[in-house]
Parts: structure tokens; C-alpha cells; sequence
């Protein structure tokens, strides 16, 4: 059994009907997937006043071992953020058929699991609307982490908004790799945003977890522009990152804190899962006219104007 987790309950009291989380590898300060999970469990807890049980996992095991613990502990819910940790809420809710958990970005079948899934093609389109306006090259990037459908559904959500924008855009595209370590791989990201900025690309998006964190950084280096994704990343480098993808875990967390609903749930733009960040740090790089574009283009997705090809669902992309 995991020892940390075991201290770290034995520290703290009776778990006894507080709300759990487990982390994925990368952590709560990772400035992306799963700082917004933790902040919205923060805000659940400036609101009720109660406290709530936390992991952050270091390697694979301790997944299924953390939310084991947690349940054996009575928590309610215990909420894993992040697809890889769909196999062990899955085991861990069949043995405890009374507690209530959920998932981030994977469904569990089971009638005790809420299960949050992202239309991530509806905000990555609007950044791809939006990287299009600003690019002077015609030319823009894209980096994921893991090479998986949901960040070909990214991608694809991404090309759809730049040719929106402008048919003749050229989009450069790259995976960081095939395995879990794809998303904790900061020099990798730098390696690839230089590649694709000496193809031509003057905006890059880093949908990759913490090796987004070196595609940014290279390229506020090469004085580029880049998009932050997940949490609001406008602020790590002020005049340089054009905007942010955000991906609200923080609802799912705090949806699934104040209580479960088993089964799936749906978050998009209409439902505020996903956005794009606009504050002071990018203010100078988004004209009126830009946002305006964007805002329209949102509007139109929200009302059901503007479709937009979920790779998943279609496994195509044009």
C-alpha cells in the first residue's frame, strides 16, 4: 500500500464523508490540468468551509492504491483527474458500491461515477480563429502531448478555427510521444516548437501538460507568439502568449465535490468547461476587431450556427 497516502490520512483525522482527489503525475502546481482541478476544489472549499483529502501521485501504482486508501477511509466522492486514472476509479468504485466517485476526460460505466468529458473542439477552434488572426507568417503550430484521440481532437478542433479564419492557413502539427511520460517532457516541447518555428510558424499552440510549459518558453525565447492551455498561462510570459485554451477542470471538480450525478456529463463552451483567456497579459496582442471574431464565433457555436467536427466522433477531420 502506498505509505504517503497512509501517513498522510493518519495525519489528518477520519476521511469519513470529505470529498478526495487524486492528482495526476505533474501535480497541483503544474500550472495546467491540474492546477485548475485544485482550484476548483479550493473554491469548494472557501465556499463550505470544509476540508477535502489530496494526492499527487509520483508513479502509476499509486493510483488504484491512493483512491483504495481513500475509500477504505470512507471519502465521498473520490475524484480522479485525468484519463490514466480511469482503470483504478473503475476497480476502487466496484468494490465500494456505496461511495460515490468521478472521472476527468474518461467515462466509467458504473452507476456509481460521474464521468467528465470535454467538447475540447469547441475552445481549440476558437484558438485556432484566433492564432490565424495573429499569425503574419500564415504559418502555425500545434504541439500535444500524448498522442491519443482527445488530443487529435484538439488538433483538429484547432485547423478547423484557423481555416475558418483564413483557407490558406498552414498548420505544422506534432505528438510528444505515445506513453504517459509525453506530458511531463519540458525540453522535448522546446525541441518542437524550434522545429516547427524554422517551418515557418510564428504562433504554437502546447496542448501537452508540463512540456507545455518548454514550448512556451522557447517561444517567448524566439520572440514568437504562443497558447497556453488548460489553466490561464497568459501570465508566465506577459506580451508572448497570444492566449489560453482553458479547460475548466475546475468545474468537474467542483461539480463532482458539491455532488456526484452519475453518469456522463458534457462540458463545453455553452456549459463554461472550455474558453479562451483574456486579461491584461495578452490585452496588446488581441485587437478589438480579433475578439470580436472570436466572440461572434463562440456565439455561433453555443447556438448551434457554427459546427464544428469532433475527431472523435467523426475519426476524420477536414
Amino acid at each position: 500500500m502506498c505509505a504517503s497516502v497512509v501517513l498522510w490520512l493518519a495525519s489528518t483525522g477520519s476521511a469519513s464523508a470529505e470529498p478526495a482527489i487524486i492528482f495526476e503525475l505533474g501535480g497541483k502546481h503544474d500550472k495546467s490540468f491540474g492546477q485548475a482541478a485544485w482550484e476548483g476544489a479550493e473554491r469548494w472549499k472557501k465556499e463550505t468551509g470544509q476540508p477535502y483529502l489530496e494526492f499527487e501521485i509520483a508513479n502509476a501504482a499509486q493510483r488504484e492504491q491512493a483512491a483504495r486508501r481513500f475509500a477504505e477511509r470512507g471519502g465521498d466522492p473520490i475524484v480522479g483527474v485525468g484519463f490514466p486514472q480511469a482503470s483504478s476509479i473503475e476497480a476502487v468504485a466496484r468494490d465500494f458500491p456505496k461511495l460515490h466517485f468521478a472521472i476527468v476526460d474518461m467515462v466509467v460505466a458504473l452507476p456509481n461515477v460521474q464521468s467528465f468529458v470535454y467538447r475540447e473542439h469547441e475552445g481549440a477552434f476558437l484558438a485556432g480563429l484566433l492564432a490565424a488572426l495573429a499569425s503574419k507568417t500564415g504559418t502555425i503550430g500545434f504541439v500535444g502531448g500524448q498522442d491519443i484521440p482527445l488530443i487529435r481532437k484538439v488538433l483538429c478542433g484547432y485547423e478547423q478555427g484557423a481555416r475558418y479564419a483564413s483557407p490558406k492557413i498552414k498548420v505544422v502539427s506534432a505528438m510528444t510521444g505515445t506513453t504517459n511520460a509525453a506530458w511531463t517532457d519540458p525540453a522535448r516541447g522546446a525541441e518542437l516548437a524550434r522545429t516547427q518555428a524554422a517551418q515557418g510558424a510564428d504562433v504554437i499552440l502546447a496542448a501537452a501538460g508540463t512540456t507545455g510549459l518548454g514550448v512556451l518558453q522557447a517561444v517567448k525565447d524566439m520572440n514568437l507568439l504562443g497558447i497556453g492551455v488548460d489553466s490561464n498561462q497568459n501570465g508566465l510570459h506577459p506580451g508572448r502568449i497570444l492566449t489560453s485554451l482553458l479547460k475548466r477542470t475546475d468545474v468537474a471538480v467542483y461539480q463532482a465535490f458539491k455532488g456526484v450525478k452519475p453518469g456522463i456529463t458534457q462540458l463545453g463552451l455553452k456549459e463554461g468547461g472550455l474558453d479562451l483567456a483574456f486579461d491584461e497579459n495578452n490585452a496588446p496582442l488581441v485587437s478589438a476587431g480579433m475578439r470580436r471574431k472570436v466572440d461572434a464565433a463562440k456565439a455561433d457555436i453555443i447556438a448551434g450556427r457554427l459546427k464544428v467536427i469532433d475527431y472523435t466522433a467523426a475519426n476524420a477531420c477536414r
